[in-house]
């Protein structure tokens, strides 16, 4: 499971240092796509693979379902840990999702989501956890 927040920076080539706890679980190759919000979602092969059999077992005859499909798997990209702990952001995501210098790499459980550093301090969690908090009480949801 990931978890926690890390800052880093992606260098003038667009490369990122993955942060060594997430490292030791994604292993030396894994997948990024573009994710919800405007970040870009990190997945290990194995929980990348789950979600895939998920997108794919979809009906094809649902607009909406193959217009999802289409948005994680045209977003992704398998990328490789190279020797000092970096991978290459394709330049396609780094603009998805505003990837300029400053990132944010957040551990969200199965997967880990890659924000600009501006964007995330941008949003207001704080001032809206009563609403969130209620529409998770309606899924099942309780501390």
């Amino acid at each position: 499971m990931f978890m926690s927040e890390y800052s880093h920076t992606i260098d003038p080539k667009g490369r990122l240092i993955v942060p060594s706890k997430f490292r030791e679980q994604l292993g030396d190759v894994f997948v990024v796509t573009k994710g919800m919000d405007g970040c870009l979602f990190v997945y290990a092969n194995e929980d990348w693979a789950a979600f895939e059999e998920k997108l794919t077992g979809l009906p094809l005859i649902n607009k909406e379902a193959r217009q999802f499909a289409r948005f994680f798997m045209a977003g992704a990209a398998m990328v490789e840990v190279d020797k000092q702990g970096r991978i290459l952001l394709p330049a396609n995501l780094r603009a998805f999702a505003g990837l300029d210098k400053d990132v944010v790499l957040v551990g969200v459980g199965s997967r880990i989501e890659i924000w600009s550093r501006e964007n995330w301090e941008s949003m207001d969690t704080d001032s809206s956890m009563d609403d969130i908090s209620k529409a998770m009480e309606s899924l099942g949801l309780t501390i």
